[in-house]
């Protein structure tokens, strides 16, 4: 296992990573497969958990940012496997994955599972 980030949980700017993932992601539309439905949904899941946070600007209070913590990086394992799937990895949407790993508070886990959304593991983006 390489370096990480530990920071704590940053619910806001997870959700502006979210949008960026989604971004990356519209590379591959606008006819998206079929095979994509499961990926889209978990993209836009993530989305719409994360705006709330991102348009106040703050973390919610506990309990309520622990289970959105545990919610988001459910989707983005789902996201990563989906990604990984449909073999549309890519360096600048690893580094997505694991920024937003990072921002909840999973850094060692989003510094592995960002080589399989793309990232290369050379990149002077990595810690």
């Amino acid at each position: 296992m390489g370096p990480f980030i530990k920071i704590p949980p940053d619910l806001p700017h997870a959700g502006t990573i979210a949008f960026r993932i989604a971004h990356r992601l519209a590379t591959h539309g606008p006819e998206f497969p079929p095979e994509s439905d499961a990926l889209l949904r978990a993209v836009n899941d993530l989305v719409a958990l994360l705006q709330p946070y991102r348009a106040s600007g703050e973390n919610p209070p506990e309990p309520e940012a622990q289970r959105a913590v545990q919610e988001a990086v459910q989707l983005g394992r789902l996201i990563v496997d989906d990604v990984e799937r449909l073999n549309w990895g890519e360096d600048r949407l690893g580094q997505c994955i694991r920024n937003l790993f990072e921002c909840l508070e999973h850094g060692e886990e989003g510094a592995q599972i960002s080589l399989r959304a793309g990232e290369n593991p050379h990149s002077l983006q990595r810690p």
